[in-house]
């Protein structure tokens, strides 16, 4: 059974204990800007979204890849990239659209999210349960249109405390 990140934004409090684990299992220290999974927080910190590598299947980066690089581990699904391989050529950045894949200045090097083997790390340290490891079939379109749906519906909501700038009242 493949196995994928699933992240519920409603339960993320921006404790950024995800971004520690993911720097301290991959380089050894305790460092949001070297980790792999990144907290983005929206409308002056009332939302935040841990945001990381979607493990794409058809994946662009490794597609872009000059000296193949990157490469899936049939194990985990994860889109991996082989730090002796890669020319840090930054190629792979660029052709992902979602922005997941950053440049290790310090290695010279690319990185990103490899699922930890099949053991995230940032699933085990989000205290809140914002980021679980589960079955991938729980994760696809239908769990996002249902969320983009709600998300929409409860901005279209909004505040109705009166007319708005423009309007007259």
């Amino acid at each position: 059974m493949q196995k994928s990140l699933l992240i519920d934004p409603a339960k993320c409090t921006s404790c950024l204990q995800c971004e520690m684990a993911c720097s301290f299992e991959h380089e050894g220290v305790f460092n949001p800007a070297k980790s792999r999974i990144k907290v983005f927080e929206f409308e002056h910190g009332l939302r935040a979204i841990p945001y990381t590598c979607t493990q794409c299947a058809d994946a662009w980066c490794m597609q872009a890849c000059p000296v193949d690089a990157i490469t899936k581990n049939l194990a985990t699904g994860a889109m991996e990239v082989n730090e002796a391989t890669c020319v840090g050529c930054k190629v792979c950045t660029i052709a992902c659209p979602f922005g997941t894949i950053n440049y290790n200045q310090s290695t010279g090097k690319v990185i990103k999210c490899d699922l930890c083997g099949g053991d995230p790390e940032c699933a085990k340290a989000c205290p809140t349960g914002a980021i679980t490891y589960v079955d991938a079939d729980w994760t696809g379109y239908g769990r996002m249109e249902a969320w983009a749906v709600k998300t929409h519906a409860e901005a279209a909501a909004g505040p109705t405390a009166g007319p708005t700038a423009g309007q007259g009242g």
